[in-house]
């Protein structure tokens, strides 16, 4: 069998995500036709069924379930390998690890004010859906975390609070309330409890023509424009925004980072 290419295994995870061929089709910005032959010619190359189909359901099967795990792994391992050869070529950056769907407004300032006030290096940013592993592998050198994350093998000091905001488009019912709560968004038929991995103005795209609602911190939430409504979910707790780095880790660069950091929270009050 020839070696898979990346392109296929994104198609199989999104499909795997959303258990939906429609709408992984939407998260990837493809019809959904040459997604559904795409993901038939990966299972016929491997000679397995990854998808248990009928008229009502799609469904992982056994094998499929198996090969999601090893495709997390092979793309997560793609991410690093990429981090690793732009690392080497700006030796002098400062490798930031953070969500690629997340798109903080924050994470904007702090950079601004490392490479402006502050007169660090270069930043280059390192999109991974687990940035405590790239820390701990050493593919980044500081990243933005949940303080729910894993942070075993992690030093850290705690950023911002952020407000967990629902994403609808304008003139959904239910954006003209001050507040919504989470079985509001559950009646919704294209709430998503998980973001797609886009980035957030593939994300704001999808909400906008009504394919999506979902939530997000309330940085995302700043880059919404006329078509999208934000509005605060009631029943969910802020989320605490940590920087983090690897024990042993902390640098000049680390340290230059972290001053801006503390600056431009210190300056938003948070």
């Amino acid at each position: 069998m020839d070696r898979l290419e990346t392109r296929e295994l994104s198609y199989f995870v999104a499909v795997a995500r959303e258990l939906h061929f429609g709408r992984a089709a939407a998260s990837l910005g493809i019809s959904q036709p040459p997604l559904s032959r795409a993901i038939s010619q990966l299972e016929r190359r491997m000679g397995v069924p990854l998808f248990e189909r009928t008229s009502r359901r799609v469904a992982l099967s056994p094998a499929g379930e198996v090969f999601l795990v090893e495709a997390h792994g092979i793309l997560d391992a793609m991410d690093r390998a990429v981090a690793r050869a732009r690392h080497a070529y700006r030796s002098g950056s400062l490798l930031v690890a953070t969500n690629p769907g997340t798109g903080s407004g924050l994470l904007r300032d702090l950079v601004a004010a490392h490479t402006g006030r502050h007169r660090g290096g270069p930043v280059e940013m390192v999109f991974t859906r687990d940035q405590a592993a790239a820390l701990r592998a050493g593919d980044a050198d500081v990243g933005l975390l949940c303080a729910s994350d894993d942070l075993s093998g992690l030093d850290r000091t705690e950023l911002a609070t952020e407000r967990t905001m629902a994403l609808l488009p304008a003139g959904h019912r239910l954006a003209e309330r001050a507040a919504v709560t989470l079985a509001d968004l559950r009646g919704e038929e294209t709430y998503r409890p998980e973001p797609p991995v886009a980035a957030v103005d593939e994300l704001v795209d999808l909400v906008a023509v009504g394919q999506l609602i979902v939530v997000v911190g309330e940085s995302a939430a700043d880059r919404t424009g006329r078509a999208v409504v934000t509005v605060p979910v009631a029943d969910l707790p802020d989320t605490l925004l940590l920087l983090a780095w690897r024990d042993g880790g902390l640098t000049e660069p680390v340290k230059v980072f972290l001053r801006a950091a503390r600056e431009v929270t210190a300056s938003l009050g948070r």
